[in-house]
């Protein structure tokens, strides 16, 4: 899990639990507006996934997910994905990636960027 100090030096917030419920409506675009960075929310489950939005501006501490694979799809901005052992991965508008479980990575955008993300219920985002 990332360090508390380190998530208040990026303003990162977290809403917790989940903010729609089935068959209900979900403006994403206006949910991207309504945010700032570095924000994260879980739009709605999805049998036993979470969808998350998450508005990125800026490095994000390395972490890593042990039990969990996580898919980041790129709705505006871009954004890079570092990962140990590798050259990173840039995201532009409408791409995706894969972090396989217990990969250490992290994203980083030089702009404000929204992202999708799809992952494992119960996923903590800082990391375990």
């Amino acid at each position: 899990m990332i360090k508390p100090e380190l998530l208040e030096s990026i303003h990162y917030v977290n809403e917790a639990g989940v903010k729609f419920a089935h068959r209900q409506v979900i403006d994403v675009a206006a949910e991207m507006r309504a945010h700032e960075p570095w924000f994260n929310e879980t739009l709605t489950t999805v049998n036993d996934a979470v969808v998350r939005l998450g508005i990125f501006h800026g490095d994000y501490p390395f972490h890593k997910h042990t039990d969990q694979d996580e898919f980041f799809l790129v709705l505006e901005g871009e954004i890079f994905m570092d990962v140990e052992g590798q050259e990173p991965a840039l995201l532009k508008q409408f791409q995706g990636y894969t972090v396989p479980k217990g990969v250490v990575h992290r994203p980083r955008s030089p702009q404000r960027s929204a992202v999708l993300m799809v992952e494992s219920v119960g996923i903590e985002p800082t990391g375990d």
